[in-house]
Parts: C-alpha cells; structure tokens; sequence
C-alpha cells in the first residue's frame, strides 16, 4: 500500500469521539504485539511533531503504529479498505496535534488514561505510562538528534520524566534514587504524568521560534 504523504495545510477535521473509541478498538484487538494504544499513539504523533527532525515519508514511522508491515498484506489488518482507513484517521490526528499546539497553550491537550477520584468533585488522575512509551518510540526513531535535548538543562528534565514513566530509566527525574512504592501512588504518577506533557510546549515553542 502506498501511503498518503502527511500535509500540514490540510484541513483540521479532530477526531469525534466516537471516531477516538473507534480507533482505540482496532489498535487495541489488532493480532500484533507491537501495536499501540491509542494513548501510545498520541503520544508517538506528538513526539514526531515537536522533535528535532521534520517528518518524513509516512511509510517510514506510519506502520510502527500498528507493530509493523506484515505479511502477507494487508495484515493485520483485516482488509486493504480497513487499513486505509485507519492511515486517514491516523493522519488527522496529526493534522488536529499540530493545529492543537499551533494554538494558545491551552489548546493542546494530551490523550491518556484519566480516572475520576471516587468521593470527590470531579478530581481527576492522569496516568500517562503509554502516552509517554510513545512518545519514547518516536525519540528511538532518531536517537542521534533527540541526544542535544536529552541534555538540555530546560528540555532534559522533562525528557527524563517521560523517560521514567515510560520505563526507560529506573529513578525519576532528580530524585536520586528510584522509589517504587511511590509509583504504586496515584496522586505521585499524576503529578508525574502533568509534568511530562509541559516539555512538549516548550520544544514546540522552540521549534515554531
């Protein structure tokens, strides 16, 4: 198959929800090992857009998504028309990411796990372990141009705590040592999984300077 380039003058057309759920669905029941969550997969896009290299032909990080081309084709996706679909999905949210993190800072909003605190108003935790593999998946894509942000005195802490919750490095950022009973905390992976998403405005802000 060949795959659409990705265009960012495209109409912005977001995902509805029920298009997410759908998404989500088809990653989550596709017989292949390596494919994402949808979490996984906003969190690969995001990393694709704010990174060090601009992207590239589609069919170069596109089939990560899904655990890679198989064969025969179209697997694993049940039909050509199936997997065509999901491309376009894919694609527009993409297309809805950056247009998102184009906007005020409030515009752009991360997809991953949140949970309602029971016997609260309304709080809500925020588990970001599989938005943040990956985003780690789209940094393993260029190794080479993500090292100069990993040691980035204002980019590297926050690369380090998608690192953490990713399951790249065993300590959180600047801790010293690796406390795994705070993990088992859902107030401490919240507050974790906040801070994560903060140093994607600031490598979109430098990269749109």
């Amino acid at each position: 198959m060949d795959y659409p380039s990705y265009d960012p003058q495209s109409p912005n057309t977001p995902l509805t929800e029920e298009e997410l759920s759908s998404l989500d669905d088809l990653l989550t029941n596709l017989p292949s090992d390596g494919s994402m969550t949808l979490d996984g997969m906003d969190g690969y896009l995001t990393a694709l857009l704010v990174g060090p290299v601009a992207i590239g032909r589609t069919a170069d990080w596109l089939p990560a998504i899904w655990g890679g081309e198989q064969e025969p084709a179209p697997a694993p996706f049940a039909s050509n028309q199936k997997k065509k679909r999901t491309t376009v999905l894919v694609l527009r949210h993409l297309r809805s990411i950056e247009a998102a993190l184009s906007g005020p800072p409030d515009a752009w909003e991360p997809v991953f796990s949140v949970a309602e605190v029971p016997g609260t108003q309304g709080e809500e935790l925020a588990d970001a372990t599989d938005w943040c593999m990956g985003f780690l998946a789209a940094m393993d894509l260029a190794p080479d141009a993500w090292a100069p942000l990993n040691a980035d005195a204002e980019i590297g802490p926050g690369l380090a705590t998608i690192a953490f919750l990713g399951g790249d490095i065993d300590a959180p950022p600047e801790s010293g040592d690796g406390d795994d009973e705070d993990m088992d905390d859902p107030q401490v992976r919240d507050q974790l999984s906040r801070a994560a998403t903060e140093v994607v405005l600031k490598l979109w802000a430098r990269k749109a300077a």
